[in-house]
């Protein structure tokens, strides 16, 4: 039977500002991206999604992101290469913190935002986010898009590589996803989003912006928490999945 996992950003909240419904969302995904900080989240609404993660025996990452909050991780960023892997390392070990409080741990690391779309090309900031893993917990698998550059080089350096879908998201014909500044990155439309998310599962196939069909082999499946009426949208989503003969289930 084919396995997916589902995965989600949570705790994409700061102070009394919430984006994401994280409680609801955990009793659909198997595994949390937890904002450490850097684009969202702080020390309370971490340790809160950890302790919520667990209790439902949802896997937590760690959503590691450019120091952005005003932009959310989505504004590009020249960071230093040490500056930036201290910086991966600095928002993995904060969620260490509350996950072994809440009797769990981090499980994997996920890049956010503009760093994500960043290391799937550039050498550089993508051996820097490694380097960082490497210094948190060189054991910790990397979330990332097919044929990346940031996976090679976490395999490279002995990390667990682990591709990654975005049913919501607009393909190019090369597999890289559609920058959100351009019409049409982001899908919309319910239904195209449900049947977008089996045939990724299924058949490890998206039709780009184009309209080719391009080859997306995905071990994990973005549903994207910040988008209006993502709980029941992410509910269908499973439900299909399942009705469809997909095994949802946790990668880590």
């Amino acid at each position: 039977m084919t396995a997916i996992d589902l995965n989600a950003d949570l705790g994409e909240g700061f102070g009394r500002w919430r984006l994401t419904d994280d409680e609801q969302l955990l009793s659909v995904v198997t595994s949390a991206n937890v904002a450490c900080g850097f684009h969202a989240g702080d020390a309370a609404t971490m340790r809160r999604v950890c302790e919520l993660a667990a209790e439902r025996g949802v896997t937590i990452g760690a959503q590691v992101s450019y120091r952005d909050l005003a932009g959310f991780g989505r504004r590009a960023m020249d960071v230093p290469s040490a500056e930036l892997a201290a910086e991966v390392a600095y928002q993995i070990g904060a969620l260490q913190v509350f996950a072994r409080a809440a009797g769990a741990r981090v499980a994997y690391v996920k890049p956010h935002g503009a760093l994500y779309n960043r290391i799937v090309r550039d050498e550089e900031q993508a051996g820097a986010v490694v380097d960082g893993v490497l210094l948190a917990d060189a054991t910790l698998p990397v979330l990332g898009l097919p044929g990346s550059r940031v996976l090679a080089l976490a395999a490279e350096a002995g990390l667990p590589a682990v591709t990654e879908a975005f049913a919501d998201r607009a393909y190019t014909d090369e597999g890289t996803l559609v920058p959100r500044a351009q019409d049409g990155a982001v899908i919309t439309d319910p239904d195209a989003v449900v049947e977008r998310s089996v045939g990724l599962a299924r058949s490890g196939l998206v039709t780009s912006r184009s309209g080719a069909r391009v080859a997306v082999r995905a071990r994990s499946l973005c549903l994207h928490g910040d988008t209006p009426g993502a709980v029941e949208l992410a509910r269908r989503v499973r439900r299909c999945l399942e009705q469809s003969g997909v095994r949802v289930e946790a990668f880590a």
